[in-house]
């Protein structure tokens, strides 16, 4: 139990353990991530605070590549005017690079032209029968990518190379995708990083995922606790991790899951929201795992008809 508790955004990285560095997670050296300079941002001292960063770190990049792209010249840019094909609600840009495809199903962009956000193609990928909504975010998609029929996708979002956006994938905003990723479930506040995969229905939200991270089917991540979805949101408390005798206060009761490089979730597992896998670490299928921390180069197993089971005891009243 911790004796004390602080503030983790107020530690400097110096004072950050181990276990809520970004290196004790993630490989840059063996593994570079075009995207890794969100954990050299200002006042970003942990991986929490990576995740609180995501949604600005992606406006900022987003921004910056596409004015790079506009003064370059070389893309064909179309408008809500100029679009062909597909209902178009409001207002939008999108620039195609090369023989780039954009044909979705809906587009739903910003209420006045002069705000107008961007989506940006590059050679090879395409976006076909899918609904994209530039309301709230400019989005681009790296070259190679498929955006397959009934795919949604908002921005502020970034998609690298060669990724695979399937039927019924969901990407709710603040999502950064490396290059040769898998993805079919619901996103949100995420960066999976290259060939990561999240090929099959659930949800991640507030989270990042390491090089070839595996999510199995119907493997979920939890990113508020049960007992606080009861409160109101202003009554809601912050998630706190225990490391030795020390609490460390998030601010905030929201967090998913940290995978480092190489983890893997077995089908229909789910973690609590606070969950850090270091490297190598794998958890057999219908596996429950607490806040906290586990591995490196450990097995997680479910194993309820040897060591455990189900507990029933009165809900009591929230304090």
């Amino acid at each position: 139990m911790a004796t004390k508790v602080v503030e983790l955004s107020k530690l400097s990285p110096e004072e950050v353990p181990e276990e809520l560095r970004y290196q004790a997670y993630f490989d840059f050296e063996a593994h570079p991530f075009a995207h890794q300079a969100l954990f050299a941002r200002e006042g970003v001292n942990s991986v929490y605070g990576a995740i609180l960063a995501i949604g600005d770190y992606a406006k900022e990049w987003l921004a910056r590549t596409l004015q790079e792209k506009r003064s370059g010249g070389a893309v064909r840019v179309l408008t809500d005017e100029t679009a062909g094909g597909g209902q178009v609600v409001g207002h939008f840009q999108a620039l195609l690079a090369g023989d780039a495809v954009f044909a979705p199903a809906v587009v739903v962009g910003s209420a006045s032209a002069e705000q107008r956000h961007t989506i940006c193609l590059e050679a090879g990928a395409s976006v076909v029968g899918s609904f994209i909504y530039l309301d709230e975010g400019d989005i681009y998609i790296g070259p190679g990518t498929t955006v397959e029929p009934g795919a949604g996708i908002k921005g502020p979002t970034i998609i690298g190379s060669d990724g695979e956006i399937r039927q019924g994938a969901y990407l709710r905003g603040n999502c950064i995708l490396g290059d040769g990723t898998t993805m079919r479930g619901e996103l949100k506040n995420v960066v999976m990083m290259d060939k990561a995969n999240f090929p099959h229905p659930s949800y991640v939200g507030d989270s990042l995922c390491g090089y070839m991270t595996h999510f199995g089917n119907q493997a979920t991540t939890a990113n508020l606790g049960i007992y606080e979805g009861l409160r109101e949101r202003d009554k809601r408390k912050p998630l706190i991790l225990t490391i030795g005798d020390v609490g460390y206060n998030l601010g905030n009761p929201k967090m998913g899951v940290c995978m480092g490089d190489f983890s893997q979730l077995g089908c229909n597992s789910v973690t609590d929201p606070g969950t850090f896998l270091r490297p190598y670490t794998i958890a057999y299928a219908l596996t429950r795992l607490s806040k906290g921390f586990y591995g490196p180069n450990e097995v997680l197993k479910n194993k309820p008809m040897e060591h455990g089971v189900i507990e029933r005891v009165p809900l009591q009243p929230l304090v």
